[in-house]
């Protein structure tokens, strides 16, 4: 029996766009390869269990009471250089870990959905002189230095906006790979619109409205909806709340005006179908949920950026053209009615400009590349690659 391609992933956080990047990944390496051996972990949880804590709880507690903190820290050169040292006691700490997880799975590859577990993996090349490939997906649509290793031996990255930013940053151009964000790849293929809306009780007749991002309790979500009952005409809300469950129980309560159904979901695996039936996104612009949305032609609404990323990718968004942004629950109302009505000219051209973007297979080619650089790439692999 030949040797089985041995694939680590590194992501940070459960249930986050990082830990969704990482997964349509092995996904894509599955179909490609059955027989591969991916090992899939929290790289944070993994080497600091506790830190781990410590910094998501000291992160959301920032960006909710002080995000202007947040936007001065976020890719600030002078912060970056005050970080070095800490950086590097992090990683000489880590290292032990580390390299009793290489020693006992022995990858072929490793690719990092995030910049922590990119740096240290990067750093732990350098120190111990290994040449194992190391791969890094960028997962929003803008690259921080966090990012910039020179032990790095592949960037995927979601634009040329992205690509240029990293090549100023003094990485080789032969380096950095533009195949978009990889996402599940079921958004690649088209779903039973008519089957999916029979099934969760809603009419494709009816505008229907898809709100997500409030599954860490950073958008004031009944303050949405609630603003959106103002509308007066007839409307179904989709609402998903995540691993939320709290906001899941508060919004189950909620009293919709006559014309208005709200469908209230908690963790789902089919966003994809949702986005088939739903004409409009209401959301914060996580480099995941939006990349999805571009995949299916869905207009979007942007509301709430978290500082730092979030801020960078809606900045992305409205100077593609690609969404629109309510600045206040208040502001929403006018934005959604807007879109709506007209003939929905407007949420048309929103749709084309997404279908036009979408680069819809980027997580089938992250997945190749890994094959290739596994040295037992599948022959079909290794014979697209030579065309």
């Amino acid at each position: 029996m030949g040797h089985r391609n041995k694939i680590l992933l590194l992501y940070i956080s459960e249930h986050s766009g990082h830990h969704c990047v990482s997964l349509a990944i092995e996904k894509a390496i599955r179909e490609l390869d059955a027989s591969a051996d991916i090992l899939n972990i929290n790289g944070f949880n993994y080497t600091n269990p506790i830190l781990e804590r410590i910094v998501n709880r000291t992160y959301l507690g920032v960006v909710q009471r002080t995000p202007e903190i947040w936007d001065y820290l976020y890719d600030n050169p002078e912060v970056l250089k005050k970080v070095h040292k800490f950086r590097e006691i992090i990683h000489h700490h880590n290292s032990g870990k580390l390299k009793q997880l290489l020693d006992e799975f022995r990858p072929d590859v490793i690719a990092c959905t995030q910049a922590f577990p990119c740096g240290m993996i990067a750093d732990f090349k350098k120190t111990f002189s290994i040449d194992t490939p190391l791969i890094g997906v960028v997962t929003d649509y803008v690259a921080h230095s966090y990012w910039i290793f020179d032990t790095v031996d592949y960037y995927i990255v979601p634009t040329d906006k992205v690509r240029d930013k990293i090549i100023k940053s003094g990485i080789d151009d032969e380096k950095i790979k533009t195949y978009g964000l990889p996402i599940d790849p079921s958004f690649a293929r088209p779903c039973n619109k008519i089957k999916f809306a029979q099934e969760q009780g809603l009419s494709l007749e009816t505008p229907t409205l898809l709100i997500m991002g409030g599954g860490q309790g950073l958008v004031p979500m009944k303050k949405i909806i609630g603003s959106l009952f103002g509308l007066g005409i007839p409307l179904q809300i989709v609402v998903v709340t995540g691993t939320n469950k709290r906001l899941f129980k508060s919004l189950a309560k909620l009293k919709a005006p006559p014309e208005v159904k709200v469908l209230t979901l908690g963790y789902v695996n089919y966003i994809n179908e949702l986005m088939e039936v739903a004409d409009l996104l209401i959301t914060k612009p996580g480099g995941v949920t939006i990349t999805e949305a571009i995949s299916k032609g869905l207009p979007m609404v942007i509301i709430d950026p978290l500082p730092g990323q979030e801020a960078k990718n809606a900045e992305f968004l409205l100077n593609s053209g690609l969404a629109l942004m309510a600045k206040s629950v208040r502001e929403l109302p006018e934005v959604v009615s807007s879109l709506l009505l007209n003939g929905g000219a407007q949420c048309a051209c929103l749709s084309e400009r997404c279908k036009s973007f979408a680069k819809a297979n980027a997580a089938r080619k992250t997945a190749e590349l890994i094959l290739r650089l596994s040295g037992n790439c599948p022959p079909a692999i290794q014979s697209e690659a030579q065309r």
